[in-house]
């Protein structure tokens, strides 16, 4: 059944497919249940069954850096079910050349009833992984 304002999809433009594909394969789909939904030799997305998905493209325009304190998106944020699931994946991220944020106050960076883990993709996006209950 169609709900009115259920987010259809997300389009980020990054400055290197391949990196972000590495990246966003090994968490969405190694991790969050996502699998690949469309490719194309600029693009790639995933989809979370049947409901929204994220759309990676190869931007061309690639002098300007993202920043995630300039005006735009700040972070994506996933839910993961389960506190020892949101800790193997930090376990996995220490074995990669991906970038943990705010490490000294994990588990709690966002407030003390609020179990995440922080970490960058390869573009310096925010993600936010958010522990909850089954």
């Amino acid at each position: 059944m169609a709900i009115n304002g259920v987010l259809h999809h997300v389009e980020v433009y990054v400055r290197n497919l391949d990196n972000s594909k590495q990246f966003y394969d090994w968490l969405l789909v190694d991790h969050l249940g996502y699998r690949v939904y469309q490719q194309w030799p600029s693009g790639i997305s995933y989809i979370l069954g049947e409901g929204t998905y994220l759309v990676f493209v190869q931007s061309q325009k690639l002098q300007q850096a993202y920043n995630r304190t300039n005006v735009g998106l700040n972070h994506l944020a996933f839910n993961m079910v389960g506190q020892d699931a949101v800790d193997r994946l930090r376990a996995d991220l220490g074995r990669l050349p991906y970038h943990e944020l705010y490490a000294e106050r994990y588990p709690f960076a966002g407030g003390p009833d609020h179990y995440a883990l922080y970490l960058e993709d390869p573009d310096r996006i925010k993600i936010e992984i958010v522990a909850v209950l089954a």
